[in-house]
């Protein structure tokens, strides 16, 4: 049974496939319509060129269009951005600019590393607005468990947050790094939960570099719940019921929290699933994420 619901609400969906990872990407051809630019080079940090692919239209003559930033999940440890090409070419197709990135991994580089690489890669695009026919001002961000919780690092932290990555990325700091609406799967929004399970603290201490024990306010500092307010990014957030990874309870916080702050979005909580899922399930869940960045960046 599915229930329709609205911002401040749960969605109720049941599902009993076998899931995978991610959801199942299609296997489509590139239009004429839509052209694609890979392994653009978003910086360069610790002597790593740190690289992006991206699709846009391509004939036709809108001087500026909402852009989507598509995250990998791999437990902030693995991954690979050409997991997604097929979604960003489905997203141009639909008149969006979109781009899927690389970013570092742990534990050779640890939290905050991961989060300064995908602000770097939102300014770099602000950056290029003109070339890619961007509107600044419309951003939006979609990931993948690791990726899902980056994604919502984009649509909840500031610039006086501390996680911009100054230092290192200081060629277009004067970029804004924040999202106006994000998508998640299944991503984790509150590691300082004492719910998390033991498979994944492994997986978190490696990120983080070290136990909830010992560095419990860097665990906060690493949840997108700690700052959520007023001022930020609707969301829509995906998450089974039986993920073993990153508990349903996890998205339901971030939901509530979500609701106090007044802002727009809502929570699909799908009974049965597991830690991503394919097949028809996947199709809906696309089609409802793209409905909603329509609904959030195509507003005027």
């Amino acid at each position: 049974m599915r229930i329709s619901t609205t911002v401040f609400a749960l969605l109720i969906c049941c599902w009993t496939e076998s899931f995978a990872a991610e959801p199942v990407q299609d296997s489509e051809p590139v239009q004429d319509s839509v052209a694609l630019k890979t392994n653009v080079i978003y910086g360069t940090v610790d002597s790593i060129e740190m690289k992006m692919d991206v699709a846009f239209p391509d004939l036709d003559n809108t001087p500026s269009r909402p852009c989507v930033v598509v995250i990998h999940g791999g437990a902030w440890r693995k991954g690979d951005k050409a997991s997604h090409r097929v979604e960003i070419l489905q997203l141009a197709k639909r008149g969006y600019v979109a781009a899927t990135l690389a970013y570092r991994f742990c534990p050779q580089h640890r939290f905050p590393a991961q989060v300064h690489d995908v602000k770097q890669a939102v300014r770099f695009l602000r950056s290029q607005a003109e070339q890619f026919g961007i509107d600044p001002d419309r951003f939006g961000a979609v990931g993948y468990s690791a990726g899902a919780h980056l994604a919502m690092m984009l649509g909840v932290t500031d610039s006086d947050d501390g996680l911009e990555g100054r230092d290192i990325w200081a060629e277009t700091i004067d970029q804004p790094s924040k999202v106006q609406a994000v998508v998640s799967y299944f991503g984790p929004t509150d590691l300082t939960q004492n719910n998390i399970p033991a498979v994944s603290i492994p997986l978190v201490a490696d990120f983080i570099g070290g136990l909830k024990m010992d560095l419990g306010d860097v665990y906060a500092k690493a949840s997108p719940i700690t700052y959520v307010d007023s001022a930020d990014a609707p969301m829509l957030l995906f998450q089974g019921t039986s993920d073993p990874l990153v508990p349903y309870q996890q998205g339901i916080l971030m939901s509530e929290k979500l609701s106090k702050a007044g802002l727009d979005g809502r929570m699909e909580l799908l009974f049965g699933a597991g830690h991503g899922w394919g097949g028809d399930l996947a199709d809906e869940t696309r089609q409802e994420a793209w409905q909603f960045f329509d609904a959030q960046l195509r507003k005027n």
